[in-house]
């Protein structure tokens, strides 16, 4: 009575309840009981070097030249620093779970406590295909820089070389394998070596990147930057062109998060992981702005060439040696964001292994190396024969699929931690008899009102007279919030869906003014209610505080529903298919495997004393 112990029931209720049941948050004590832990090597700038080198990939060298002349034109700059502002809307509610939740998984993690098994599942298995799709496609990415880097197509050694194969009307790569299995073995090294070698292949690519400004700067000054006089204008696509820009640009940004994925090994994480999220997205944007600044500056938009837009412009300005520069650092961006690439996607899987819905052998970390090598090791023999067999270049959308998920969980699971905290925990079923014993001394007046039975007027005054009025109001809170939220995300869904796709104009406004009032009326709700005291002590306290809750995680929301909406049919139906594959892996082991499947849930103002109970029966 009190404290609710998951029942099997009829299978269908089961799989239903199973979906919904959320793991204990991080704490000092859950810690202790969660078996081998990775090594804590990670500072803040090691954290910097994997946020930025996973973020500022050879896009930026290529970027440059196809949103100028087809979107932005001059506006360039404009359109990097909106989308750097929407990034950040997610990187602040990243800083905020990864400092109170600082174990592996990332997105997957605080799904798993804030939502519900289900959509962390649906999480994590997005995040193995983006990221070992992600992987595949950068490495394939650097055969043709690295060849150009040599002297031409045709210069790499032919073992090295790509090589079409007739019978198969594939193009293989063994340069891109071998590349992914040397950075393998990297990470399998150990974190601090590996974040050593992001740290100088980062620093020498941000080199890079300040000789174009530098370099661009010099010229534009003697030609009189001559990108800004062109006669269509600043905005010679309008307004519209320079936000359709800002949403093309806004992929230059997905990469941050995974300084989320390496959480469990900063030394620091209250501290570190906040500093470690802004700062790579404060330069990454910098970076980005200063760039586009100085290229649509120097050579008009409509004379970019939207392959090479750098090198070209400087080749233009009698400077063609500034092209090797330019393929160095491209080729240097390249291979950090490979690493980038790689390095998360283990401690997803050994964060799902812990949890029981993957096999334990992901979960096996290095006694020596404090890593999780045999996870490694699938990731990177996984995405090496990718990339020797498969071009995956059209399956690119995929990769933003999973991120864009990732992004609109996480700014919910802020909504609900701030409003509507999980009130109860699971414990392991050996607590049982301690738990009875607990419950033994409650009694039910209402449902989720405990009040021990040994209550009066004289000893409990406060608890007869205010407690039942003050526990129902919270349960009414809750249920408004949890109502709101749900309003929000659904007149989200709505509006987006409307903005993408063409219907008759009386059905189009009938719609959206829907959408908009149920969008409307519940972020005025929650802009009304209170937030959940319980707030305060979820995870690990004295980290950083997300900011304009809940305006700023509502439009991140927003912005990132929007982005998914519109990433195509096809990419959608490819989506599809891979979720459809984990929906059997997780209805067939996962769900049946979970560590959470025979705990027993109890009230979260309770375990301190089910734990002092424990002692006292083992003593």
């Amino acid at each position: 009575m009190g404290f609710e112990e998951l029942e099997s029931g009829k299978e269908w209720r089961w799989r239903i309840q199973s979906v919904m049941r959320r793991k204990q948050v991080d704490s000092d004590r859950a810690k202790a009981i969660g078996g081998q832990q990775l090594a804590k090597e990670l500072s803040i700038l090691q954290l910097v070097a994997i946020g930025v080198g996973s973020t500022i990939g050879a896009g930026v060298y290529v970027l440059v030249g196809t949103v100028a002349r087809e979107h932005a034109g001059p506006s360039l700059t404009i359109s990097f620093l909106i989308a750097g502002i929407a990034a950040a809307l997610s990187a602040f509610c990243y800083a905020e779970l990864a400092s109170r939740c600082p174990s592996a998984g990332s997105a997957y993690h605080y799904s798993y406590i804030c939502v519900g098994e289900g959509v962390a599942w649906l999480i994590g298995w997005a995040l193995i295909l983006e990221y070992t799709i992600g992987g595949s496609a950068v490495a394939r990415g650097i055969t043709p820089n690295l060849a150009l880097l040599f002297g031409g197509p045709d210069s790499l050694p032919s073992f090295l070389a790509r090589a079409y194969v007739p019978g198969l009307d594939i193009v293989v790569d063994p340069c891109a394998s071998v590349l992914v299995l040397i950075i393998t073995g990297l990470l399998c090294v150990g974190i601090k070596e590996s974040s050593l070698v992001q740290t100088i292949v980062t620093s020498l690519n941000a080199c890079v990147m300040l000789f174009v400004v530098i370099a661009g700067g010099y010229i534009g000054f003697k030609s009189g930057w001559v990108g800004y006089k062109v006669a269509s204008g600043f905005f010679p696509h309008g307004v519209n062109g320079m936000l359709a820009g800002s949403a093309t640009v806004f992929f230059a940004y997905i990469g941050f998060d995974s300084v989320a994925s390496t959480a469990e090994e900063v030394k620091d994480p209250q501290r570190d992981l906040p500093l470690g999220i802004a700062t790579s997205v404060s330069i990454c944007c910098s970076l980005y702005m200063m760039v586009s600044v100085v290229i649509v500056g120097i050579v008009p938009y409509l004379a970019m060439d939207p392959d090479t837009p750098i090198s070209s412009a400087f080749a233009e300005h009698g400077m063609p040696w500034a092209m090797y520069i330019v393929t160095a650092g491209a080729v240097l961006a390249l291979c950090s964001t490979l690493l980038g690439s790689i390095l998360p996607q283990p401690r997803i899987l050994m964060a799902m292994s812990r949890d029981g819905l993957l096999p334990s052998f992901f979960s096996h970390v290095n006694t020596r190396t404090q890593v999780p090598v045999k996870s490694t090791i699938v990731t990177g023999i996984s995405a090496a024969g990718l990339a020797f067999f498969m071009d995956v270049s059209q399956l690119a959308g995929m990769v933003s699929v999973g991120t864009l998920l990732a992004f609109t969980m996480v700014a919910i699971s802020i909504l609900i931690l701030r409003y509507v905290p999980p009130d109860e925990i699971p414990l392991p079923s050996s607590l049982k008899v301690s738990i009875e014993s607990v419950s033994s001394s409650y009694s039910i007046e209402e449902k989720g009102v405990k009040v021990p039975k040994d209550a009066t007027s004289v000893d409990y005054p406060l608890i007869t007279k205010n407690s039942f009025k003050c526990q129902m109001t919270e349960q009414k809170r809750r249920k408004y919030a949890a109502t709101s939220i749900a309003c929000v995300c659904i007149g989200i869904l709505i509006l987006t869906l409307l903005a993408s796709t063409s219907l008759p104009r009386f059905l189009l406004y009938t719609a959206c003014t829907f959408g908009g009032f149920i969008f409307l009326a519940g972020l005025a709700v929650l802009y009304w209610i209170e937030q959940d005291d319980g707030r305060h002590s979820f995870g690990l306290a004295g980290g950083f505080v997300c900011p304009f809750v809940p305006f700023l995680p509502v439009f991140s929301i927003l912005i990132n529903t929007y982005l998914l909406v519109n990433l195509g049919g096809a990419t959608w139906l490819r989506v599809s298919a891979w979720l459809f594959i984990g929906l059997f892996v997780y209805l067939f082991y996962g769900q049946s495997h979970s560590s959470l499947a025979d705990m027993v849930y109890v009230p979260v103002a309770h375990v301190d004393e089910i734990y002092e109970k424990s002692s006292e029966h083992v003593s």
